[in-house]
């Protein structure tokens, strides 16, 4: 009989919508600031940034952090992976993006994980592509409404045309 009072809390936990294992921060945005900033975790999940932002899209080398961070502030989902990944899974992960436009994709050596799903103040870990996590969690953060700079674009940036 004791199971029976805790079982309604374990429905609505299981029914609340949240993406499994995403770990949150709470950083405040709108604190820009020139040249390079030591974040605290790679990728980082906010912070400071750089007055910059980084375009939208896809990139075969490592982007700056401090315009990464930037674009999370506008409501991007920046996704990382380890450069070792393969042509395939690299494929899977361009596909993934290549359907939302408010996200970055690049390699990044220094991560604890093969891929990493980062939004402002949210950051997900997955050791494959085919976790279905990371199409979630780019669908739920990618133009969030509680960013610091919700609403504005993500073209225009560094690394794009201007």
């Amino acid at each position: 009989m004791r199971l029976l009072p805790a079982l309604p809390l374990l429905l609505l936990t299981a029914c609340s919508g949240q993406i499994k294992d995403v770990q949150t921060f709470s950083y405040l945005g709108h604190e820009l600031r020139s040249g390079i900033i030591g974040y605290d975790r790679s990728p980082p999940a906010g912070g400071p940034y750089s007055p910059l932002w980084q375009t939208c899209g896809s990139y075969s080398a490592p982007i700056y952090s401090e315009y990464a961070v930037h674009s999370l502030a506008r409501g991007a989902v920046w996704l990382t992976y380890w450069p070792t990944l393969s042509p395939a899974d690299l494929g899977k992960l361009k596909d993934a993006v290549s359907a939302q436009p408010n996200t970055l994709l690049s390699p990044l050596a220094d991560q604890p994980t093969a891929i990493m799903a980062t939004a402002w103040n949210a950051q997900l870990s997955a050791d494959s592509v085919s976790d279905s996590r990371l199409r979630r969690f780019v669908q739920d953060y990618a133009n969030a409404k509680s960013v610091p700079e919700a609403g504005q674009p993500c073209t225009g940036g560094y690394g794009g045309t201007q």
